[in-house]
């Protein structure tokens, strides 16, 4: 409410004041957007309006832009699916003058799905054995792709029994292999085909040693009877 007794001269300093204040205001904004963008923070927006080739969102009262690139780590199809919807963000440039503030998704979906990743490789138990597909060779080894989306590496020694020097004198790309996990370190599966084949011969050799040969005197003991049902 305005002060009836207030002077034309205090009024007109009220009012400067006021200004004073909002323009203060602006430039805390610009201050926190740029201490977000320092600190690399994640903030929640929400899409309030779509624009060429990206959407609208509002941080601390500044009009940001975050391009269609930067939304998801795949194509967007779609812009208008994001309208109204609430989305993690961090701020990539700041320019208070051009006032100018990009955002984008796209670091923050990705070091979600490099941790959801390696959760998911860390619980991969040591000794399993899984069905997969020969993705690419290089010199030192293959990479399969696992039945359970995961992918490995079979280094070039644990492809074969014997010594090859490059993957491709066994294996080609789109092969179905069969693995067995011998190590998981750092988000990463260490796969081996030799390993499963060494495991079948120490079964064939385990199942070989369970069979009793007979003696020789017990042979010709089983003959002797064989032989004493017969008259020559």
């Amino acid at each position: 409410m305005t002060d009836n007794n207030m002077t034309m001269d205090e009024f007109s300093k009220a009012i400067d004041a006021s200004f004073s204040t909002f323009k203060d205001e602006g430039a805390q904004a610009w201050e926190n957007v740029t201490a977000y963008k320092e600190s690399q923070t994640n903030l929640t927006v929400t899409v309030d309006g779509i624009v060429n080739k990206g959407v609208i969102a509002q941080v601390e009262g500044i009009r940001g832009f975050i391009p269609a690139s930067r939304l998801a780590l795949g194509r967007v199809e779609d812009l208008n699916d994001y309208l109204g919807k609430e989305i993690q963000v961090r701020i990539t440039e700041v320019d208070e003058e051009e006032n100018r503030l990009i955002l984008s998704c796209r670091e923050i979906l990705r070091e979600e799905a490099e941790a959801a990743k390696k959760a998911a490789v860390n619980a991969v138990a040591v000794g399993s054995v899984l069905e997969g597909t020969v993705e690419s060779l290089q010199s030192y080894g293959a990479f399969v792709r696992l039945s359970n989306g995961l992918s490995g590496l079979v280094h070039v020694s644990q492809i074969s029994n014997t010594r090859i020097k490059h993957p491709s004198v066994v294996l080609s790309e789109g092969d179905a292999v069969t693995v067995k996990v011998i190590a998981v370190k750092d988000g990463k599966l260490s796969l081996s085909i030799k390993a499963l084949q060494e495991d079948t011969e120490a079964a064939e050799a385990e199942e070989m040693e369970k069979i009793e040969i007979p003696e020789a005197e017990s042979i010709s003991t089983s003959l002797g009877d064989l032989l004493k049902g017969f008259k020559l």
